[in-house]
């Protein structure tokens, strides 16, 4: 079965409340999208409400049936925008929080998503409309505005630069 958009919305959960109804209906899937792009719970927060602000105008023009997918186009390519920002959100602190250590044994999730931290943000977004949102090649390019070619060369370039990542690199026990 082939999906447009993942978790598409369906258009009896917005119809009255309009632009409010799809906020509260779609907040937590865009906002889960955003995670994995950005990596941060904060940064997350300002992508899908920058998109959401970006966005709101169009809800007459577009109309609840191509919302979602206009949101998320906005928020991808506002994503892969956001590397002219000047400001990254960093502040002074007297003292320097302590580095986190390295754990063996943390969450598979967390070394996902530094993994993916690694990649340009192309590639990065490429591989969360693939992989986690299950858009085709041509939905991605579409969203992104690129190429199918593009798609596919970044996709490419992302999976060998995740392959040989240290965050994903497992080591064999020599129990088995």
């Amino acid at each position: 079965m082939e999906r447009t958009v993942v978790d598409a919305m369906p258009l009896e959960a917005v119809p009255d409340d309009g632009f409010d109804g799809f906020v509260a209906a779609r907040g937590d899937a865009l906002w889960r999208s955003a995670w994995l792009l950005t990596a941060d719970r904060h940064g997350a927060e300002d992508l899908v409400q920058t998109a959401l602000a970006k966005s709101w105008r169009a809800w007459e023009r577009v109309g609840p049936d191509g919302f979602e997918a206009y949101v998320r186009r906005v928020m991808y390519t506002t994503y892969v925008s956001w590397w002219r920002r000047k400001w990254r959100g960093e502040r002074p602190t007297e003292h320097l929080p302590e580095q986190a250590a390295a754990a063996e044994d943390r969450d598979t999730r967390n070394d996902l998503v530094a993994a993916l931290d690694r990649l340009p943000r192309g590639q990065r977004a490429v591989v969360v409309l693939r992989y986690f949102e299950d858009l085709t090649e041509q939905q991605t390019a579409a969203v992104l505005g690129i190429g199918v070619g593009t798609v596919k060369s970044q996709c490419s370039r992302a999976l060998t630069a995740l392959r040989s990542s240290p965050h994903l690199r497992r080591e064999e026990s020599s129990d088995d």
